[in-house]
């Protein structure tokens, strides 16, 4: 069974990894962080980065009963930006789980998901999917700065120190 400070506390530690990626990014010329490569789904850092933050912010929305959903970064979407939404969506995400009790953390409920979808959802785990999720992105983003010539130093997986 899920706890909320269990959660925080998994979320604060994904973050704390996904904040180094995001560390690495700032020193990518506007350029680089709008190239795109071939072979991922979301072309640019900055689209990788959107999304997973994106993410994110839609499936704390499906939790709370929101349709979440935010379109692509236009051209004067900038890096500080991007930061501004990271830390926008991790406080809505502490916000939920810091109220939330075991009961609706691990209790399964018909959630409204893309496209008018009922799915049998439980909260603990699309919290716990999002963090996933995270992780997946941040590795893309790692070799999309590789295959510029811009490699992410060690590190950045989750921490299990405090």
């Amino acid at each position: 069974m899920f706890n909320s400070e269990s959660l925080l506390e998994f979320c604060k530690r994904a973050h704390q990894s996904f904040g180094k990626i995001l560390d690495h990014c700032r020193s990518l010329s506007p350029e680089d962080f709008n190239r795109e490569i071939d072979g991922f789904g979301f072309p640019t850092v900055k689209l990788q980065l959107h999304h997973t933050i994106g993410a994110q912010k839609y499936w704390l929305g499906v939790i709370e009963g929101r349709m979440d959903v935010d379109d692509d970064p236009d051209d004067n979407f900038t890096f500080d930006d991007m930061v501004a939404y990271r830390d926008s969506v991790l406080g809505i995400t502490e916000t939920y789980l810091s109220s939330a009790s075991p009961e609706e953390l691990n209790s399964a409920r018909v959630m409204t998901t893309w496209g008018n979808v009922e799915k049998e959802l439980i909260p603990a785990h699309i919290v716990i999917r999002t963090l996933c999720h995270l992780y997946h992105h941040q590795g893309q983003i790692a070799a999309m700065c590789r295959s510029m010539g811009k490699p992410v130093e060690p590190g950045m997986d989750y921490p299990i120190f405090p």
